[in-house]
Protein backbone atom coordinates (compact mmCIF):
# COMPACT_ATOMS: atom_id res chain seq x y z
CA UNK A 1 0.00 0.00 0.00
CA UNK A 2 2.58 2.61 0.88
CA UNK A 3 4.73 1.67 -2.51
CA UNK A 4 1.39 2.41 -4.43
CA UNK A 5 1.13 5.80 -2.29
CA UNK A 6 4.69 6.85 -3.34
CA UNK A 7 4.34 6.18 -7.00
CA UNK A 8 0.84 8.64 -7.01
CA UNK A 9 2.95 11.17 -5.06
CA UNK A 10 5.83 10.76 -7.80
CA UNK A 11 3.32 11.00 -10.30
CA UNK A 12 1.49 14.16 -8.70
CA UNK A 13 4.98 15.93 -8.52
CA UNK A 14 5.85 15.21 -11.83
CA UNK A 15 2.85 16.18 -13.63
CA UNK A 16 3.04 19.54 -14.04
CA UNK A 17 6.83 19.46 -15.07
CA UNK A 18 5.82 17.33 -17.56
CA UNK A 19 2.47 20.10 -18.96
CA UNK A 20 5.18 23.08 -18.81
CA UNK A 21 7.67 21.64 -21.48
CA UNK A 22 7.49 22.45 -25.03
CA UNK A 23 7.20 20.05 -27.22
CA UNK A 24 9.78 19.44 -28.92
CA UNK A 25 11.17 18.34 -32.57
CA UNK A 26 11.83 14.90 -33.41
CA UNK A 27 15.19 13.82 -35.41
CA UNK A 28 13.56 13.68 -39.13
CA UNK A 29 10.65 15.49 -38.74
CA UNK A 30 9.71 18.53 -41.28
CA UNK A 31 10.25 22.14 -39.80
CA UNK A 32 6.51 23.55 -39.37
CA UNK A 33 5.81 26.38 -41.05
CA UNK A 34 5.30 29.81 -39.90
CA UNK A 35 2.49 31.65 -40.07
CA UNK A 36 2.47 34.98 -41.42
CA UNK A 37 2.73 36.76 -38.41
CA UNK A 38 5.80 34.83 -37.21
CA UNK A 39 7.18 35.77 -40.26
CA UNK A 40 6.14 39.80 -40.17
CA UNK A 41 7.72 39.60 -36.73
CA UNK A 42 11.03 38.07 -37.47
CA UNK A 43 11.50 40.44 -40.57
CA UNK A 44 10.84 43.14 -38.12
CA UNK A 45 13.38 41.84 -35.61
CA UNK A 46 16.21 41.49 -38.21
CA UNK A 47 15.46 44.86 -39.67
CA UNK A 48 15.83 46.51 -36.34
CA UNK A 49 19.10 44.29 -35.23
CA UNK A 50 20.61 46.00 -38.85
CA UNK A 51 19.55 49.49 -38.29
CA UNK A 52 20.60 49.39 -34.26
CA UNK A 53 24.46 48.15 -36.13
CA UNK A 54 24.03 51.00 -37.92
CA UNK A 55 24.00 53.44 -34.76
CA UNK A 56 27.37 52.24 -33.87
CA UNK A 57 29.76 55.08 -34.58
CA UNK A 58 33.09 54.01 -35.92
CA UNK A 59 35.94 54.22 -33.47
CA UNK A 60 39.57 54.22 -34.28
CA UNK A 61 42.04 51.61 -32.96
CA UNK A 62 42.76 52.11 -29.35
CA UNK A 63 46.03 51.28 -27.39
CA UNK A 64 45.19 51.52 -23.91
CA UNK A 65 49.17 50.85 -22.88
CA UNK A 66 50.61 53.96 -25.81
CA UNK A 67 51.30 56.10 -22.66
CA UNK A 68 53.05 53.50 -21.10
CA UNK A 69 55.79 52.50 -23.78
CA UNK A 70 58.36 54.38 -25.97
CA UNK A 71 58.03 54.40 -29.52
CA UNK A 72 62.09 54.15 -30.12
CA UNK A 73 63.54 50.94 -29.26
CA UNK A 74 65.98 50.88 -25.91
CA UNK A 75 69.60 50.64 -26.51
CA UNK A 76 70.70 47.11 -25.87
CA UNK A 77 72.59 47.03 -22.03
CA UNK A 78 76.20 46.58 -22.04
CA UNK A 79 77.31 44.71 -19.21
CA UNK A 80 78.95 46.26 -16.50
CA UNK A 81 82.40 45.09 -14.29
CA UNK A 82 80.54 43.13 -11.49
CA UNK A 83 80.51 44.35 -8.01
CA UNK A 84 82.60 42.82 -5.15
CA UNK A 85 80.02 43.40 -2.85
CA UNK A 86 77.64 40.47 -2.53
CA UNK A 87 75.88 41.34 0.54
CA UNK A 88 73.71 44.59 -0.69
CA UNK A 89 74.21 48.35 -1.36
CA UNK A 90 77.52 50.27 -0.53
CA UNK A 91 74.90 52.41 1.70
CA UNK A 92 74.38 50.02 3.97
CA UNK A 93 77.88 48.79 4.80
CA UNK A 94 78.59 52.13 5.46
CA UNK A 95 76.94 52.64 8.45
Amino acid sequence: MRAVWAAMIIIALATPAFAQQKHMQEYGQPDKDKTDAEKAADKAAADAYKRSLGNIPDKAPQDPWGTMRNDAPKPAATKTAKSKSRTGSADAKAQ
